[in-house]
């Protein structure tokens, strides 16, 4: 065989391999408006194939990002709060020194479409608020153990008003679309990505900034695929796509 018939045989015997690369992703839904917009492209020029499961960053269920991967659900990445990101790695689920913040997100107010939008400019406009809305949605993950743990106690209002903690971010942007909770509070991302209105966000002194990032799953079989996935929504081609979210693109890598 000459050297010309070697390459053409060694390049056909690598390209299947190459080209049939495939990624298992597990995202929650604060990033999922992005993710969505980003990843045509990163399939295009990668020639690498992505299969997308979604889940919470945490809480309770079976559909927690955490509960599917120990049940054994495949991903090589998961996208999700840092918060939850945290639990994972100190589960040793994820691959050591894969963690990249990718993009910030400040939580807002959800109206339904064509109702007037509320006030919550200041501390005292964003309690009245509450206490006058017949329900609350608030989706049962980070951003909701934080509101229910932590904020609305501290407000006073933890026994005044009528929350209803969802299992995702999607069914508390569903009951406010369908008339089932007057509003929701939640990642401004998930408001846009849900098409509700957005009435602005919780005023500053009260504001929990989420940050959602990206890790290579440990035991993943598709290593540089992951970190070429992970770097590519890190980059400075993503940050129009994360702005246009809601959020606030963090890495910027080349």
């Amino acid at each position: 065989m000459n050297t010309f018939s070697f390459v053409i045989f060694a390049t056909l015997l690598f390209w299947p391999a190459a080209s049939s690369a495939q990624l298992n992703v597990l995202i929650s839904g604060g990033f999922s408006g992005a993710y969505e917009q980003l990843l045509p492209e990163f399939e295009r020029t990668s020639g690498i194939k992505v299969t997308t499961g979604s889940g919470a960053s945490q809480g309770a269920g079976p559909q927690t990002i955490a509960a599917q991967l120990a049940r054994g659900v495949p991903a090589n990445v998961v996208i999700l709060s840092r918060e939850g990101l945290s639990e994972l790695i100190a589960a040793n689920r994820i691959a050591a020194g894969t963690d990249v913040d990718l993009a910030r997100v400040p939580l807002g107010v959800a109206v339904r479409p064509g109702t007037p939008k509320p006030d919550v400019s200041t501390v005292d406009a964003f309690k009245q608020v509450l206490l006058k809305a017949k329900t609350v949605a608030i989706p049962g993950s980070t951003s909701g153990i934080w509101l229910t743990t932590d904020l609305f106690p501290r407000l006073g209002i933890a026994e005044k008003i009528n929350v209803k903690m969802t299992p995702r971010g999607t069914d508390a942007t569903g009951m406010v679309a369908a008339g089932g909770a007057d509003l929701a509070v939640m990642p401004v991302s998930e408001i846009v990505h849900a098409g509700l209105d957005f009435a602005g966000s919780i005023p500053p002194e009260i504001q929990f900034v989420q940050v959602f990032s990206a890790a290579v799953v440990a035991g993943s079989g598709e290593i540089e695929g992951s970190r070429r996935l992970i770097e590519f929504l890190a980059s400075a081609r993503a940050s129009e796509a994360i702005r246009k979210s809601g959020m606030e693109p963090l890495a910027i890598s080349r």
